[in-house]
């Protein structure tokens, strides 16, 4: 079920949206879809190199994706703080 779920999430989502980040709750409205989502704890590959570790997240902003629908969506996306040791 989780598969097929990841999968209909990058038919609606960017990929790297898919790759880097989790869904972790969804808020509907009259006609507005919220979609909050939270960095994976992951390296990114381009820094696998590097002595990294994770210290807490970066406020969260807000994007607005194309409508879904007729639903306006907004992406509500926290990123990780990333600190080189």
């Amino acid at each position: 079920m989780q598969d097929s779920f990841i999968d209909l999430l990058k038919l609606l989502l960017p990929e790297i949206i898919v790759d880097y980040f989790e869904l972790t709750s969804y808020k509907k409205e009259d006609e507005t879809l919220h979609l909050y989502l939270k960095e994976i704890n992951s390296i990114p590959k381009e820094h696998r190199e590097s002595k990294l570790s994770s210290k807490g997240f970066f406020e969260e902003i807000t994007v607005q994706d194309f409508p879904i629908r007729g639903h306006q969506v907004y992406l509500h996306i926290t990123r990780r703080r990333w600190l080189n040791e």
